[in-house]
């Protein structure tokens, strides 16, 4: 299957950034839409991307975007909006996924990769329900689709460990709630392996990969992973379900949402897997000792570190 210039729709993201990258080093011609071009330097610079300023939800750049394309990548999603409603998740995850369908048809697009999330279509939260809609969208789109499910995902400058760290530089004591809810996190080099490895091998269409880790951790040994890497000595308080309620309703008003309802009701279900994505897709994956330690700075790991991946390379 030759491929040539790919649309990443999100590709200023976590997941984005390095998709682009590698994409390109594969020898790919990548273009990816922004709302501000000029923000993105560490983009311009690699050879093969273009990024575009563009409104993703106007159909005409949509459709102008994808002219000469050969597949898009649909990266695109949040963890919390305005409000508590659920129109942003709607916006972002159902409403752009329709809107690229329709794009993708009329350009002539027949390929798409796209990213939703572990037990999208189950549970009680807005993000879930609307990704499982997407994904219903994806596989009645009658285009060449490959869905992604992956755990939450880990790497330089994420939502996860990097988080944490900085929650416990600061307090002493870390009320949490939802502590038992169980991850396998998913390195984010693994994930970007997977969907070039996805776009490279038509075998793949028409097939939804769980992508998760190795180790399954709840939520409260995450935090004092976090903290052992730190040398930090911090007390973990797992907060009862009500009062875990109310902590993510007050911080619902906080500037920024560091934890919503909507993220508490995530939580009620663990996203840990069942089917093992990244073993069919036939990659090796990254422990969270490999990474993680150096990630947060922690220069005695770094020997280890060099080891893995030395072995790795062999």
């Amino acid at each position: 299957m030759s491929l040539s210039r790919i649309v990443v729709f999100g590709g200023t993201g976590f997941v984005g950034r390095r998709l682009v990258a590698e994409l390109v080093r594969r020898g790919f011609a990548v273009t990816v839409p922004s709302r501000n071009r000029e923000r993105q330097r560490d983009l311009l610079v690699l050879p093969g991307v273009e990024v575009v300023t563009a409104d993703v939800y106007a159909a005409a750049d949509l459709r102008r975007l994808l002219d000469g394309a050969q597949a898009a990548i649909n990266l695109i999603g949040i963890l919390n909006e305005r409000g508590r409603r659920g129109h942003g998740f709607q916006r972002a995850h159902v409403d752009f996924t329709d809107s690229l369908i329709a794009a993708c048809r009329a350009s002539g697009v027949r390929r798409l990769l796209q990213m939703s999330a572990l037990n999208a279509g189950r549970g009680e939260s807005h993000y879930l329900r609307t990704r499982g809609q997407a994904e219903d969208s994806v596989r009645g789109s009658g285009l060449e689709w490959t869905i992604f499910q992956p755990s939450v995902i880990f790497g330089p400058g994420d939502g996860l460990f990097d988080r944490f760290a900085k929650l416990l530089r600061l307090a002493p004591v870390l009320p949490l709630a939802r502590a038992g809810a169980r991850f396998a996190p998913v390195y984010v080099g693994d994930v970007t392996e997977a969907f070039v490895r996805a776009l490279e091998d038509p075998a793949t269409i028409g097939q939804l990969y769980e992508i998760y880790g190795a180790e399954t951790l709840s939520l409260a040994e995450i935090v004092r992973y976090t903290a052992r890497c730190l040398g930090l000595r911090r007390a973990i308080l797992p907060l009862p379900d009500a009062l875990g309620r109310l902590q993510a309703a007050i911080f619902d008003f906080v500037p920024g949402k560091p934890f919503s309802t909507d993220n508490f009701l995530s939580l009620k279900r663990d996203a840990v897997g069942g089917i093992d994505g990244l073993y069919r897709l036939g990659i090796e994956k990254t422990p969270i000792d490999a990474i993680v330690p150096q990630q947060l700075g922690v220069g005695a790991r770094q020997p280890r570190h060099d080891r893995w991946r030395r072995a790795r390379r062999a």
